[in-house]
């Protein structure tokens, strides 16, 4: 029998999970940069029990159309880099494509999309892996990444997550600091355990960069 063989899918979409995905709140960033990355100018977070059973994070951005949507659920693909040259080019967050299969690998992910200006939504649904749809999906242009049972096809890795309230801090923790380098965004955040943030645009200057940052650390912090 040969000793070298090649890894199923599903098993090397799961070990590069292990890379990209170590808790919730690498989840919501991966998630969140997206968003940012189409363009949004309102984005809304959501969870429940410190990310274990659910994560939503929507968006107004630029949307994807059915295709995209499937393609964007590929290994290594990506709208951000075409060849090694782009590399140096970088304006983007994440570039390699990993994110949202590695997602998918580990736990139920549904994804709804409708393109601007005017495009048709679809609905795609991966659960351990195994994607179904497109199906015809009616929403508000922009795109919703639904994350439900994280870790629940390798639960081996959820004995490694903290308590609930610990994994909702740096769920929380990682929102603000996203939202503290983009205050042209709105950004909310509602988690089961009272988790609250309600950040509102204030604008792409200086100015609004203070104002953010006193949204977030407080008045005290910035009067000083």
């Amino acid at each position: 029998m040969a000793k070298v063989r090649i890894l199923p899918d599903r098993v090397a979409n799961q070990i590069a999970a292990g890379e990209v995905i170590e808790r919730p709140a690498a989840v919501i960033k991966e998630l969140v940069e997206n968003a940012l990355d189409a363009g949004a100018t309102r984005i809304e977070v959501e969870f429940r029990h410190g990310g274990r059973s659910l994560m939503r994070v929507e968006d107004n951005g630029s949307g994807m159309s059915k295709d995209d949507a499937l393609l964007a659920l590929e290994r290594h693909a990506t709208s951000k880099i075409a060849e090694a040259a782009d590399l140096d080019r970088l304006i983007s967050y994440g570039f390699r494509g990993e994110a949202l299969p590695s997602i998918g690998s580990v736990a139920r992910l549904v994804i709804r999309s409708r393109p601007k200006p005017g495009g048709e939504g679809a609905e795609i649904a991966v659960d351990g892996g195994a994607v179904t749809g497109p199906r015809p999906a009616p929403g508000n242009a922009g795109t919703m990444v639904e994350v439900t049972g994280l870790f629940r096809t390798v639960p081996a890795r959820l004995k490694f997550l903290k308590s609930d309230r610990a994994e909702a801090n740096a769920i929380t923790d990682m929102v603000k600091r996203i939202a503290m380098s983009w205050p042209g965004v709105s950004f909310t955040l509602a988690g089961s355990d009272r988790s609250t943030l309600e950040l509102p645009a204030t604008g792409d200057d200086s100015e609004a960069l203070i104002a953010r940052i006193a949204q977030i650390l407080g008045r005290d912090f910035r009067d000083n």
